[in-house]
Formats: C-alpha cells, sequence, structure tokens
C-alpha cells in the first residue's frame, strides 16, 4: 500500500537514522494510514475506501 494520504497528499519523509558513533543511514518517515470506507462524491452518499492519514480522520475532513 502507498504511504500517501488520499485526502491531504501527506506522504513519508525522509532522513538519516544517527547510531550512538554517528553514523548515518537513509530512513523513512512515514504517516499513519488507515484504509477506511468513506463516502465520497457531490452528494456524498458513494461510498469508497480511501488511504486516509490519522490526522484528516480526527480533523473530521473525512465523512464515513
Amino acid at each position: 500500500m502507498a504511504a500517501n494520504c488520499d485526502v491531504c497528499g501527506k506522504g513519508p519523509s525522509f532522513g538519516h537514522s544517527i547510531s550512538h558513533s554517528h553514523r548515518r543511514t537513509k530512513r523513512r518517515w512515514n504517516p499513519n494510514i488507515q484504509r477506511v470506507r468513506a463516502k465520497v462524491g457531490e452528494a456524498g452518499v458513494t461510498p469508497k475506501r480511501l488511504n486516509v492519514c490519522t490526522s484528516c480522520l480526527k480533523a473530521g475532513k473525512v465523512k464515513r
């Protein structure tokens, strides 16, 4: 599953893991994506499965 939110477009961010000896290895931070059934469309009645981040769910940007 792609780590992108279908509502806000939030995706993974990249950086380094830094060990105690300060060696750097690449890593990525994925957003907390949940697959939910949401009502979409002009009338908001068609149920569809969306990948939504939990910050959008908590903010009420998705009608379930």
